[in-house]
């Protein structure tokens, strides 16, 4: 949800980690210690000589859902715009799904669609519609469907737990106590204790024109719906019913805790918690009545024992947001960390949740925080490893639009929305202009970055391609490997069909990695590597500063 305070989200965030770490059980609170030509997939072999003691390699890892590949998340007003008006719109993001093709994502989010009064659009005012400023109904069912020849699958923002001051229910609801959508909101009695804080200690009740108080969880344009009223239940169901006949082939769900979690006092209730995994469950039954194979993914950020329920029989997916602080503090500090341990458990504690259904979905930002560029400190290749990090992770890896090249951004929330910039002349190829980008004045365009193979983005496309070309990096659970280098992270893993062996190199220095160290390995293939200079001879593997590679 966009309009969370930033100091409450980063204490959250804080807040999962440190519980996250509590729950699982057995992480050591020490830094893993990870076994760590031309870039190119062009395979080379090793010549290693065998021990006697072979590294054993657990292939028991948890049951998960099948990867549908790499994310892109898009805001479309910020994006490409196909009439001149400064604004993006759906034709413009038609436009430019040759470069999202050739990028090689699969997926892509857009964030919300709906008419809204607000430039973000989290606030809606119609759930059958299109936003006018975006285009309309046939727009967007034009670009499903050109997504769809190049394999690539759509899923839109839908906002359910609450919606604009400005929707027609709740300008009806508000007019009167006898309106037919009064109860589809929740207000308070006249006279009524309405000093309750919500979950980050904010302000929940608001006043209407009327003189009653009603409540909204974020802010006073955003009322909340009444969950608990069943004709509003139906209603929602239906909304996310038309997108997907639509052709949409699943659905973002924002705000997904909030549905019941409106007080403090009902954060740690278990009550809330199993209200919110009814409900949706209850919605997931209604999207498979459409498309079984919809794929719904929640924004819970929270705690893994907050979000397991929503993965039983509910949601596919809950954004990772543990993951997202393991993966920029590893590329920022250059240090190997226990990413891969925490995530080995945290991966194992979800399976046993969803039954072996669910799908990680693990991120650097988004559109409610910084821009992975600025909290790098604008190190190009702090940025590099991170997305190393990312997107040889498990599950559906999401990007933020303008992420692949660096662009930059710090709250307030327009900053961190700021147009992509399509070309040098920052005017041309789609360009919006519906704001300004003052925070990415000297951040080079995809064109320029095109044309440089040592550019961020064609590091994007390589690693990218890499985990499109090894189904393992997508569906294979992950594994400890041990190094005996602070800055070298290693990982391993492992599906049914194929183990690959992680090896980054954080630092800015060359590395030499003893992968026998610990029992012969049974790698002997240089499957891909990201830099000049990799080797692999007789076990031991040669990294320069700043690279990757993957071996089988």
């Amino acid at each position: 949800m966009s309009k969370r305070p930033l100091a409450g989200r980063v204490g959250n965030l804080a807040l999962v980690v440190t519980m996250a770490a509590a729950v699982l059980a057995g992480c050591s609170g020490n830094n893993e210690k990870q076994p760590a030509a031309s870039p190119s997939s062009q395979a080379t072999k090793d010549n290693a000589t065998p021990s006697a003691k072979p590294y054993v390699i657990d292939t028991n890892v948890p049951a998960m859902g099948t990867s549908s590949g790499v994310f892109y998340e898009i805001f479309v007003r910020s994006f490409s715009d196909s009439n001149g008006d400064g604004i993006g719109d759906l034709q413009g993001v038609t436009n430019k799904l040759d470069y999202l093709q050739q990028l090689g994502v699969k997926g892509l989010w857009l964030m919300p669609i709906t008419p809204s009064p607000t430039y973000h659009g989290y606030d809606v005012t119609d759930y059958y519609s299109v936003n006018p400023d975006y285009g309309t109904l046939d727009d967007a069912k034009k670009l499903v469907d050109e997504a769809h020849k190049r394999g690539i699958k759509v899923i839109i923002d839908l906002m359910l737990n609450h919606t604009s001051s400005k929707h027609p229910w709740f300008i009806d609801s508000a007019k009167n106590v006898d309106s037919k959508y009064r109860s589809w909101y929740t207000w308070a009695e006249k006279g009524s204790d309405t000093s309750a804080l919500g979950p980050w200690g904010q302000q929940v009740w608001h006043t209407s024109a009327g003189g009653n108080s009603y409540l909204g969880v974020f802010t006073d344009g955003m009322p909340d719906l009444n969950m608990d009223n069943p004709e509003v239940r139906a209603e929602l169901v239906k909304a996310g019913q038309f997108w997907l006949k639509l052709g949409m082939d699943g659905l973002r769900l924002d705000a997904a805790k909030h549905v019941y979690e409106d007080f403090q006092s009902s954060t740690s209730d278990p009550e809330t918690s199993k209200k919110n995994q009814a409900w949706w469950q209850e919605f997931r039954k209604g999207m498979d009545e459409v498309n079984k194979d919809a794929y719904l993914i929640g924004e819970i950020w929270d705690s893994l024992t907050v979000v397991g329920p929503f993965l039983n029989h509910a949601l596919n997916s809950g954004f990772n947001f543990d993951a997202a602080k393991l993966l920029i503090d590893s590329a920022k500090t250059e240090q190997a960390g226990a990413i891969s341990s925490v995530l080995s458990k945290m991966l194992a504690y979800y399976s046993k949740q969803s039954e072996g259904q669910f799908v990680d979905a693990p991120f650097l930002s988004n559109h409610d925080q910084n821009r992975i560029m600025s909290e790098l400190g604008e190190n190009a290749d702090h940025a590099k490893m991170a997305a190393s990090l990312l997107l040889t992770m498990p599950g559906n890896p999401f990007l933020y639009y303008g992420e692949e090249i660096g662009m930059k951004g710090i709250k307030p929330d327009e900053l961190i929305r700021e147009p992509i910039i399509w070309a040098a002349d920052r005017k041309s190829d789609g360009q919006t202009s519906w704001e300004s980008t003052e925070s990415n004045e000297t951040t080079l365009s995809v064109e320029e970055q095109l044309q440089d193979p040592k550019s961020l983005l064609n590091h994007y496309k390589k690693l990218i391609s890499w985990r499109n070309e090894e189904p393992t990096l997508g569906n294979g659970g992950i594994e400890s490997f041990p190094i005996d280098e602070s800055g070298v992270l290693g990982y391993l893993r492992v599906d049914s069909s194929s183990t690959l062996l992680v090896v980054h190199n954080l630092t800015g220095k060359a590395t030499k990695v003893d992968l026998n160290a610990n029992g012969t390995v049974p790698f002997s293939t240089l499957k891909h590597f990201s830099e000049e200079g990799t080797s692999l001879n007789a076990g031991q593997l040669e990294l320069p500063p700043y690279s990757t590679v993957i071996l089988q």
